[in-house]
């Protein structure tokens, strides 16, 4: 029988892979026999990481610490990535911020800020492992997680930099998906809604979110932990071969509405 989700000696790179989405997206994959390296900015961090997936999985775990707006250590990780393993077969594009304030009074600096991680280091990040690993492997499965704010606005947390950036990044990925499909490359987004992470359970717990959950999400509820791995595993796999250029929502109906 067939194993679509079968990762085995495969290599995934994953950006924001410290805490939150990326790396409940990194042991998804690891569960399904992937190696992982994981990129962040947090050498501590990262290596509690690695270390938790190499115990859990059985799998191989390489820590690197990258800034992904410095041009160079994006380069240069990648290359040592690559002499680690050989091969980057997926790319999680996962890094990113979050300005917010009203409109009026988002500073130039908060703007640029924004774009220069959230679309300009996904952008730096998979043009270095196309360019190093993909091209030349023809082959390669790229996943940008953009927003559901990449989609559209809000009027609960002023964030234009940010919906600016996201909404670049969904573009992005049909852009890359035109140019990079001849090569065995697949480029796909994914837009989140909010999810449970240690850093946002607090928040989306108050009774503020959570009555927003009630109006503004048709199933009334957040994300929780591992209902975003099961995209992943899709548009990370053999499977998804002739799916490209694409963006799934995953947010319990926000958008539909």
């Amino acid at each position: 029988m067939e194993k679509y989700f079968d990762f085995k000696g495969q290599v995934a790179l994953v950006t924001g892979c410290s805490g939150g989405l990326g790396v409940q997206m990194a042991k998804a994959l690891a569960s399904e026999g992937c190696n992982i390296v994981a990129i962040a900015r947090r050498q501590d961090k990262l290596d509690a990481v690695a270390a938790e997936i190499k115990a859990a999985y059985g799998v191989e775990a390489l820590a690197l610490k990258c800034d992904i707006t410095d041009t160079e250590a994006v380069n240069a990780t990648v290359a040592k990535a690559l002499e680690h393993f050989g091969r980057i077969d997926i790319l999680i594009n996962n890094a990113g911020t979050g300005a917010v304030a009203p409109a009026e009074d988002i500073t130039d600096e908060q703007f640029s800020h924004e774009c220069e991680i959230d679309l300009f280091g996904s952008f730096k990040v998979a043009r270095a492992v196309a360019k190093q690993a993909m091209i030349p492997a023809k082959y390669g499965r790229i996943i940008n997680i953009a927003s559901m704010y990449g989609l559209v606005g809000n009027k609960i947390a002023g964030s234009a930099p940010y919906h600016a950036a996201k909404g670049g990044v969904v573009n992005l990925t049909r852009a890359l998906a035109a140019e990079w499909g001849k090569y065995g490359i697949t480029v796909n987004s994914i837009c989140p809604g909010y999810f449970y992470t240690d850093l946002t359970r607090e928040t989306l717990n108050s009774d503020f979110f959570q009555q927003n959950a009630k109006t503004m999400i048709p199933m009334e509820r957040y994300g929780d932990e591992g209902e975003l791995d099961t995209a992943t595993l899709f548009f990370a796999s053999k499977a998804s071969s002739y799916v490209t250029g694409t963006n799934l929502a995953v947010d319990g109906g926000y958008t539909c509405m």
